[in-house]
């Protein structure tokens, strides 16, 4: 039975700081370090060893699969970084205290950008230096696939090809397989796994640091298993299809 191990990286500067953060460049706080070294000691304690490892192009989850992979001593296996696996992007709200803006637009509105499944936040104008396409590392991305804004549903749409041909295939191989990426990547990769519908995965809560363990059935298809790691920092999991 395969086994993909999906894993929110751990805390960043802007979590702390209860910032918008999507496609924006952030550091591991301390206690993100912790939890990303915690997630690989929980990890080579259930004796989880994966053959491939997956992250987005973002600092803050690179920082934690490096972390976790050390604590396995599994440095050595292929790692595969993909922008398709980055964050939300948070449009005219990255950056922004989340507070600063309840308080100006309204808990909701804000709860509609957050938890909303189709509307997105306002986007980003092209010349804005928030904007992706002034980011070196999407230098090779045609203007039509960098998002100025993106709602859960378009960050699905974009994970959903890479899943579909890069990782799903590894695991109806049989092997084992490690994600780290960010809560909205890993909720649209849950909400295809799990076909779960489009107001329930708005309500699933992914934990920074925490591994998410999925047991697959014999085709490598199907969830029959699913468990966090750390117990003490548990969300509810979404049901068993």
């Amino acid at each position: 039975m395969a086994k993909l191990v999906l894993i929110r990286h751990g805390q960043s500067e802007w979590n702390l700081q209860n910032r918008f953060t999507g496609w924006v460049d952030v550091k591991l706080t301390d206690e993100g370090v912790a939890q990303a070294r915690k997630a690989g000691t929980l990890l080579a304690e259930t004796g989880f060893a994966p053959e491939r490892a997956f992250t987005s192009v973002l600092t803050r989850a690179v920082r934690t699969l490096w972390l976790t992979l050390e604590e396995m001593d599994r440095v050595w296996i292929p790692v595969e970084k993909s922008w398709r696996l980055n964050e939300r992007h948070y449009g005219g709200l990255t950056g922004l205290d989340k507070q600063e803006i309840r308080e100006r637009h309204g808990d909701a509105q804000v709860q509609i950008w957050r938890r909303s499944f189709d509307t997105p936040p306002p986007a980003l104008d092209l010349d804005d230096e928030r904007h992706p396409s002034h980011d070196p590392r999407y230098k090779d991305l045609s203007p039509d696939q960098l998002p100025a804004a993106e709602s859960l549903e378009l960050t699905l749409n974009r994970v959903q090809p890479y899943w579909e041909s890069t990782i799903a295939p590894l695991l109806e191989a049989g092997e084992d397989v490690l994600v780290v990426a960010h809560g909205n990547s890993l909720r649209a990769i849950v909400k295809l796994l799990f076909d779960m519908n489009d107001a329930d995965i708005v309500q699933i809560e992914i934990p920074t640091g925490n591994p998410l363990e999925i047991g697959l059935d014999g085709a490598g298809k199907m969830p029959v298993t699913a468990r966090y790691l750390d117990t003490e920092r548990a969300q509810p999991l979404p049901e068993i299809p």
